[in-house]
């Protein structure tokens, strides 16, 4: 499990940042860093602070955009340490690792830590199915980047480091979990539907996405269900086009007689 969790930093603005937390995450067994938009990259600083974790920062992939990094993922988990207007679920590091234990058909999984002085944007935080925190000393509750993903991954380690052992059962396809691309799409699709009957109006179409969002996220849909889901928006759409037929059909006759 722990080679299916991506540890995702968006907008790193100190090279050093970089190269601390990949010896974070080799220190407890992850090995997948991913890096959006990061300011100065590569970086001889990232590779002196990484130490012996040089090996992880010459895998790391880099992305122009959040959306690209997480499209592959059935599982996102944003961290920031403050309160948001409509908040993904809000978990500690302990409560995440057993919802991953419930279903680990959901990964490949993407954990993100935002630009060091401000954390994700809110954008960011809109795309995670969660939202993690760490119960830090509410006086004090600043943590620098390299600890926050120390903390975040010890708890993977000590709740999956066992699993390779273990068996784990492989869902059928279209029962596994969907992953962000593939929620871009029914997002979509839904949006296009509400474009044609008029319920989606131009000024509450921003606040209507995000509601959207999460709300999907909430489902966890898995293949099947989004398949009955784009089928049933299909055929709002073939419906609106049998009904407009008989209409036109209507209005033909009565201009004939």
């Amino acid at each position: 499990m722990l080679d299916q969790i991506e540890i995702v930093l968006s907008h790193t603005t100190h090279p050093g940042n970089i190269g601390a937390a990949a010896r974070a995450m080799k220190v407890m067994g992850l090995s997948n860093l991913v890096l959006v938009n990061p300011k100065y990259y590569p970086s001889a600083e990232a590779t002196d602070r990484a130490s012996k974790a040089n090996d992880i920062l010459e895998t790391a992939k880099v992305y122009s955009s959040m959306r690209q990094a997480i499209s592959g993922s059935r599982l996102i988990v944003g961290t920031s340490a403050r309160a948001r207007s409509l908040p993904s679920k809000l978990v500690t590091p302990r409560e995440l690792v057993e919802i991953i234990n419930r279903d680990l058909t959901r990964a490949p999984i993407s954990v993100l830590f935002g630009v060091e002085n401000s954390g994700l944007t809110n954008e960011e935080l809109h795309l995670c199915h969660y939202h993690v925190y760490i119960p830090t000393n509410p006086d004090y509750s600043s943590l620098n980047l390299a600890s926050a993903v120390q903390l975040i991954a010890y708890e993977m380690r000590l709740a999956f480091s066992e699993m390779a052992s273990l068996p784990v059962t492989e869902p059928s396809r279209n029962e596994r979990a969907i992953s962000r691309q593939e929620l871009e799409g029914v997002l979509q699709h839904f949006d296009q539907i509400m474009q044609e009957t008029g319920y989606l109006q131009e000024d509450n179409k921003k606040q209507l996405d995000i509601r959207m969002n999460r709300l999907l996220n909430k489902a966890a849909l898995t293949l099947s269900e989004t398949n009955i889901l784009r089928g049933f928006l299909s055929s709002i759409t073939q419906y609106g086009k049998r009904l407009n037929s008989k209409v036109l059909d209507k209005a033909e006759k009565q201009e004939g007689e």
